[in-house]
């Protein structure tokens, strides 16, 4: 989103709630001061009456912070480099980066309370708009052979794959890359992907081929939607000469693909939406590097809090 005059976002009313807060802290800390020194109160009435610490109060008048307002004072310069180099996280994913790459695990709720203090927010994800087209004379439909079994017990056991739209801008003119990936169900890593200006066929074959080229000895259940391109005669004859039963969502079940669709979530929400990319050349980069980033740096705690490529690496090693 764009900076500018308007309404005050909820980050910000967030972060402000945070040095309000603290404010307030300082003004109750100060009234048992005075009600102390200049009316005579005890210090233990006057704490109980405002409902704080008496502990909190001698810490604030000996001018030194606590051992955990030091250690959160750092924890949030931590959150705020997190943040600033990746905005699209949110306080779980923060907790998991400090965990791994900083070498300080603490708890979700400490994480979240930092940052909601310092105004910090994962990106709002956009509601989906896809760009598939059911084929209107389908030549082979194949069965929901997958029925939601979104899990593996080996690489290349199952594999989901999907086609999604993006868009560009020249000038005043519109343009539109596709983007057709495979994804394994064991790791949840991209197998293959392929960029093109046109939803056709090749695209499909194309993300197809790059997969098998990699790993010739695959065989997995490989399941779509009933979008053309996966309809035809010749992407199944493909798909049985390569050994692989092919599956397809039903009509109107977005959630049968459930976790290519949710990677396309992912993708956009952290790298797409809110932008303007003015080439093909740039929206291209972006995707090819995003998915270099997710398959060997985006930590996911459905693995575990490891990366896909790490537990393919695992499972092979093993």
């Amino acid at each position: 989103m764009e900076d500018g005059a308007g309404p005050v976002k909820k980050s910000e009313r967030a972060g402000e709630g945070g040095s309000l807060r603290q404010f307030r802290q300082e003004r109750q800390y100060e009234a048992v001061r005075r009600a102390a020194e200049e009316q005579k109160y005890s210090v233990t009435e006057a704490c109980r009456a405002l409902h704080i610490s008496r502990a909190g109060y001698y810490q604030w008048r000996s001018g030194r912070a606590s051992t955990r307002t030091v250690e959160n004072r750092r924890l949030a310069g931590l959150v705020k480099n997190i943040h600033a180099k990746d905005p699209d996280k949110g306080y779980r994913r923060i907790r998991d980066d400090l965990a791994r790459y900083y070498g300080t695990p603490i708890n979700d709720k400490r994480a979240l309370r930092i940052c909601r203090s310092l105004g910090v927010r994962s990106t709002i994800k956009y509601a989906r708009h896809g760009c598939t087209r059911l084929a209107s004379d389908p030549q082979f439909l194949a069965e929901n052979v997958l029925d939601r079994q979104f899990y593996a017990e080996k690489p290349n056991e199952k594999w989901l794959t999907d086609v999604t739209e993006f868009k560009y801008y020249v000038g005043p003119s519109v343009h539109k890359l596709y983007l057709s990936a495979i994804l394994d169900l064991y790791d949840r890593r991209i197998v293959s992907f392929v960029l093109r200006d046109a939803n056709d066929s090749a695209l499909v074959h194309e993300t197809l081929d790059q997969a098998l080229a990699a790993d010739p000895d695959a065989h997995p259940l490989f399941h779509s939607d009933r979008g053309f391109q996966y309809t035809t005669r010749v992407f199944h004859d493909k798909l049985a000469a390569a050994g692989m039963t092919q599956s397809m969502s039903r009509v109107g079940k977005c959630i049968d693909n459930g976790p290519i669709e949710g990677f396309w979530g992912i993708l956009k929400r952290e790298r797409y939406y809110g932008r303007k990319f003015t080439s093909r050349e740039q929206l291209c980069r972006m995707i090819r590097e995003y998915i270099a980033y997710y398959n060997f740096n985006r930590l996911q705690r459905r693995l575990g809090v490891h990366t896909p490529m790490e537990v393919f690496t695992q499972y092979r090693a093993a």
